[in-house]
């Protein structure tokens, strides 16, 4: 039984085959800006706010539509639309850029500007708390029954770094904004048009681009389309305007058509929608179904929240209303749905939503008085007990 094991032993030793072949990674698409994603493999872009990255699943999926419905004055998604091609343009990729209230031209211009310094550098100015000196007592102290409590997280951030971070007090640099390869669309540039057909144009002059970036170049690259404020009035669309629109339907086509190009090519769509003018809720739903992402930011400028204690450190409020469902069943669900953004001075940032320890200086608590009587006895008139 020993000779014919050596004997298959030497054959093996000496022709140095197997049966097994080492299984290798298979290859991604390498293009700048872009990493693949721990949960489903799909190629991710990054939407130029890393703490918007990492609620919506660590960036934007290449292939996929983000609607963002706008704030009331349309202050803090017109940012995260500049946050948008601002990193397109860091990262060298394609451009396309339609409008029909501002010029594309003078949204380019007003793209925020990149920081080369030090992230950790960065975070220390923007007011972190440092670890605090037993030694000083001008340190403020916690209760010793506290002290063992977990920490609040409220930044969202990733543990790998994706993307840049940019400084909105300042404006990107002529020379870098020129280099890139941005193609535009202005309406109000357009002749007279009847209602909806404004649509079908972009749809058309996407699509030709699309077809020739596809033709053009051998070298991949990534599009990113930002279509700013779609559906308004200025659209030639009346869907904001009437409770059954006559053309209720040409803004869902055109975004169910925008879908299907974009599932077919390295390209990624921001899309603006000013949901607080649209008066009939079926039609905003189906257009929250028809993306793939959905987010809706609450501005708490000329409302009651604005002078409320409760968020007196945040400048709005984020509501996520739809992740996407990539390669799987189920979409990943964020850890907590209470979110808030700010504005700093020169960041753009999305937190936990944390209460203050006391929302204002008329909280219910003992008086003086009633501290000095004691307990037991009748200084202030009351004869019972009080705890």
């Amino acid at each position: 039984m020993a000779a014919p094991v050596r004997g298959m032993a030497g054959s093996i030793s000496i022709g140095n085959t197997t049966s097994f072949q080492k299984k290798t990674r298979s290859k991604l698409v390498s293009i700048p800006g872009t990493r693949p994603s721990v949960q489903n493999g799909q190629l991710l872009v990054s939407s130029g706010v890393s703490s918007l990255d990492y609620v919506i699943g660590g960036g934007l999926a290449v292939g996929t539509l983000l609607l963002v419905e706008e704030d009331r004055y349309d202050s803090y998604s017109r940012m995260l639309l500049k946050y948008f091609l601002a990193e397109g343009v860091v990262c060298g990729h394609e451009l396309f850029l339609a409008s029909a209230r501002d010029h594309p031209d003078q949204i380019m211009q007003e793209l925020p500007s990149p920081i080369v310094d030090d992230v950790a550098g960065m975070k220390i100015s923007e007011g972190q708390s440092q670890p605090s000196d037993p030694e000083n007592p001008d340190t403020m102290k916690i209760a010793w029954r506290y002290q063992n409590q977990p920490k609040v997280q409220i930044a969202l951030a990733s543990s790998v770094r994706f993307g840049h971070y940019y400084d909105v007090s300042k404006t990107m640099e002529p020379e870098l904004r020129q280099a890139a390869k941005c193609h535009s669309f202005y309406q109000l540039q357009e002749t007279p048009v009847t209602t909806g057909s404004s649509l079908i144009k972009v749809f058309v002059k996407t699509s030709l681009y699309f077809q020739v970036l596809a033709s053009a170049s051998k070298v991949r690259n990534v599009l990113r389309l930002g279509l700013h404020s779609l559906g308004s009035v200025l659209w030639g669309d009346d869907v904001c305007c009437k409770d059954n629109p006559a053309h209720c339907h040409a803004l869902t086509t055109f975004l169910y058509i925008l879908r299907g190009l974009l599932r077919t090519s390295l390209s990624v769509a921001m899309v603006t929608v000013p949901s607080h003018l649209i008066q009939n809720r079926a039609v905003m739903g189906r257009i929250i179904r028809l993306s793939d992402t959905a987010i809706a930011l609450e501005s708490f400028k000329g409302s009651e929240k604005e002078t409320n204690p409760l968020y007196k450190d945040y400048h709005g409020l984020l509501h996520v209303r739809q992740l996407p469902r990539l390669n799987c069943l189920s979409c990943e669900v964020p850890d907590t749905k209470d979110l808030a953004f700010k504005l700093k001075r020169k960041q753009f940032t999305i937190e936990r939503l944390h209460l203050p320890p006391d929302l204002s200086e008329t909280v219910s608590r003992v008086s003086k008085t009633e501290l000095a009587a004691g307990c037991g006895t009748t200084a202030t008139g009351n004869k019972h007990l009080d705890f």
